[in-house]
């Protein structure tokens, strides 16, 4: 028994793997590959220059690889690439990339995007991350891995978010959001660290110890921004196994603008 639907419509020239299961009225356009045992429910419309890895599940009327929304699109070959066991649900749009920027929107592995959540134009999404509902991003953000946004959170273009960063429901994101931060707020603003979900990621007790040390230097002793990286920096001597987390903080604060600044 064929694994798509009698009524979906693909073209001759998308790659689609024997093991791809594509729902009713769907449509598949011409530079589409779509890899083994990824799932197409109903009404789906994927396009463009799209590439979705293996083991994927795309839930019914979401519009994959459209053109960005931007005025200077020109019609150039742009991407969307999709990795692997990504679960998204209704009604997502993600748009391909932009020919001023990367010219990619990437999506990476294990990434669980819930219903109405919008990838503008040169969009990088890593792995392990989790969009609540209505989550949107503007063109040429940047998520780290294992991410979590809130139900209705807004990104303004060019933001990062770092690694293990959580924002809660209904927050605006004007700046970037450094990792391990939780953040809530119209604009948003830093109220805790993830802990919770360090612990549940398997962080030992020091590493722990020094994101705390990190979030006092960065928003409890009034220091300037210089002055914070230098505290994070000599946490290591006293936390050496928290050397990667204190690798990746500056890492992230040394590629920080000062137009878009940390959300503090």
């Amino acid at each position: 028994m064929s694994r798509i639907h009698s009524t979906a419509i693909i073209d001759p020239g998308a790659e689609i793997d024997s093991t791809v299961t594509i729902g009713p009225y769907s449509l598949i356009g011409p530079h589409v590959k779509i890899g083994p045992g990824t799932t197409v429910a109903g009404h789906c419309v994927i396009e463009g220059h799209t590439t979705i890895g293996a083991d994927n599940r795309i839930f019914q009327f979401s519009s994959l690889g459209a053109i960005p929304q931007d005025k200077k699109y020109a019609g150039e070959p742009c991407e969307l690439v999709i990795g692997d066991r990504n679960t998204i649900r209704e009604f997502c749009t993600f748009n391909i990339g932009s020919p001023g920027d990367l010219g990619v929107t990437r999506v990476g592995d294990d990434n669980w995007i819930m219903a109405y959540v919008h990838l503008a134009h040169d969009c990088q999404v890593g792995n392990h991350t989790i969009f609540a509902n209505n989550t949107q991003l503007a063109g040429h953000v940047v998520v780290g891995d294992w991410v979590i946004l809130g139900g209705f959170t807004v990104v303004h273009q060019f933001c990062r978010l770092g690694a293990h960063s959580f924002t809660a429901m209904n927050s605006l994101l004007f700046a970037d959001l450094p990792p391990f931060v939780m953040a809530q707020g119209q604009p948003a603003k830093a109220r805790s660290m993830n802990f919770e979900g360090l612990r549940r990621r398997g962080f030992s007790t020091s590493r722990i110890a020094a994101v705390k040390a990190m979030h006092k230097a960065l928003y409890r002793q009034d220091l300037t921004l210089d002055a914070a990286q230098e505290v994070i920096a000599g946490l290591t001597d006293s936390h050496p196994d928290a050397k990667p987390d204190v690798d990746l903080m500056l890492d992230f604060l040394a590629h920080t603008s000062a137009q878009r600044g940390i959300v503090r």
